[in-house]
């Protein structure tokens, strides 16, 4: 078996504990690998949504098997998240097929402050509060950035959402139960402006982020979070610096 196909399997299933774990960073993480790899911002975008098709389904069954999903919540996510991830995933492709390789800088700096926003989440203790208001807004331009930077759904709606004090094994569940048809949303956008490529990336990372998706939810019940949070944040801006640096011709 290809290396670099085992080395996609292990990325998706680290990401997708994460990401089932902490509500967020599948997309941020594989979105700076990629990157790392030189797949271009559109392409990588669209290998990472096109993977969690698979990965955030199995999430979203799996947070629902363990009691995450809050219905109100998630209908309320799920509308103006699809509308966003569709206008996101359109706009990023006509761009791109201007001058993709511009885009880098932005999507890495872009990555840098999500990772910033995971570290600081870690170290912040929120009163605990039912939040129904202005997720209508959140849930579209969590969609929307989403789509165009390869990631960003969890670290905007899931923070916003905890940082206002919302329950965080729900605000996880439920946030990963709406991620499925934001990517799902996105996806078919990608297919239908500038296609599907990078099969084998798409296949390694969906096939890790399946195996992991019930330990993930499971996880989200039992693993303390911040040493995690911490961990993805320096992880995302590490490599997220990398990116900006050689996109810079610095290294």
């Amino acid at each position: 078996m290809d290396p670099d196909f085992l080395l996609y399997i292990a990325a998706g299933f680290i990401a997708q504990m994460i990401d089932g774990a902490l509500g967020m960073a599948y997309g941020v993480s594989a979105s700076s690998l990629l990157m790392a790899f030189g797949v271009p911002p559109a392409a990588t975008s669209a290998t990472v949504h096109a993977a969690e098709c698979f990965t955030t389904g199995a999430s979203a069954l799996s947070h629902h098997a363990f009691g995450n999903v809050d219905r109100f919540l998630f209908r309320r996510l799920l509308i103006p998240a699809v509308i966003g991830a569709i206008i996101g995933a359109y706009l990023l492709s006509k761009i791109s097929q201007v001058n993709g390789e511009a885009l880098k800088p932005y999507i890495s700096g872009y990555l840098i402050l999500l990772g910033l926003l995971i570290i600081g989440k870690a170290f912040r203790q929120i009163p605990p509060r039912n939040v129904t208001t202005h997720l209508t807004p959140l849930g579209f331009f969590g969609a929307l950035v989403d789509a165009m930077g390869g990631g960003g759904w969890g670290p905007i709606v899931a923070s916003n959402l905890i940082v206002r004090g919302n329950d965080v094994r729900i605000t996880v569940g439920s946030v990963n139960a709406v991620e499925f048809f934001v990517t799902l949303a996105a996806s078919i956008t990608f297919l239908l402006t500038i296609g599907l490529t990078h099969w084998s990336i798409i296949l390694g990372l969906a096939l890790g982020g399946v195996i992991a998706a019930p330990f993930g939810a499971w996880a989200a019940k039992r693993i303390p979070h911040k040493p995690f949070m911490v961990l993805v944040g320096v992880l995302v801006i590490a490599l997220s610096v990398r990116n900006l640096l050689k996109s810079l011709a610095i290294i």
